[in-house]
């Protein structure tokens, strides 16, 4: 079994008029953990606290048995890819994907060697100097994800990553988003709406009963 890389325990949360309380959740290193929920259940609102992005009322997060309720988002070692990607727009691919990279002041060549790293394993070599202005969809999801990845984050958050694509464009990314899982064994927590690509991303893993789909777990070794 594999280790536990998160553990959330009694999170008590308020976001204006909305609330989530009691919260327990755990997911084990090298984990893909699916958490499906309809729209406005508080899937991001989780995922922003789990990332530090708001404060919790209650309750604990655990991150390698470290309590990180408190601590501040960029030093918790948490890649967050939004619904919308948040890319820069002033910036090229090659600059969004570097952008956390040079936050924490990593050397020039390391940062690029990560950078060509990343595009080598998203296969976006080709659009490394153009700005997501001139981009699809699927490109866009992909340098966003390159982001999140570079700074080889000990969790990688993904809130709805594939509800703003075309179907053939989800489907064909929900392999890819496992293809990488499968190649880095980063620990993964992906929320969505949509039961459908909730099934699809557990039986392309794994192939777990329905009725479990709410938290579906795809294993750290497959």
């Amino acid at each position: 079994m594999s280790a536990e890389r998160l553990a959330v325990h009694g999170l008590d949360l308020r976001a204006g008029g909305f609330r989530l309380s009691g919260i327990d959740l755990t997911v084990g290193e090298g984990e893909y953990l699916v958490l499906l929920g309809p729209t406005g259940a508080g899937k991001t609102v989780l995922l922003e606290a789990i990332a530090g992005l708001r404060r919790p009322t209650g309750g604990r997060i655990l991150l390698d048995g470290r309590d990180i309720t408190a601590t501040a988002p960029e030093r918790r070692g948490i890649g967050f890819l939004y619904q919308d990607y948040a890319l820069f727009p002033h910036l090229t691919v090659a600059e969004n994907i570097a952008f956390g990279l040079r936050a924490r002041r990593i050397p020039r060549d390391e940062v690029r060697t990560r950078v060509e790293e990343i595009a080598h394993l998203l296969r976006i070599e080709g659009i490394l100097p153009r700005r997501p202005g001139s981009l699809s969809g699927g490109e866009k999801q992909r340098v966003g994800l390159g982001r999140a990845l570079a700074i080889a984050p000990r969790l990688l958050l993904l809130d709805e990553p594939l509800s703003a694509l075309d179907p053939e464009t989800r489907e064909g990314l929900q392999g890819e988003l496992l293809r990488v899982h499968r190649s880095l064994r980063t620990t993964t927590v992906h929320v969505t709406h949509d039961f459908e690509e909730a099934i699809s991303l557990c039986l392309l893993y794994t192939s777990p009963s329905p009725r479990d789909l709410s938290t579906s777990r795809m294993p750290s070794s497959a």
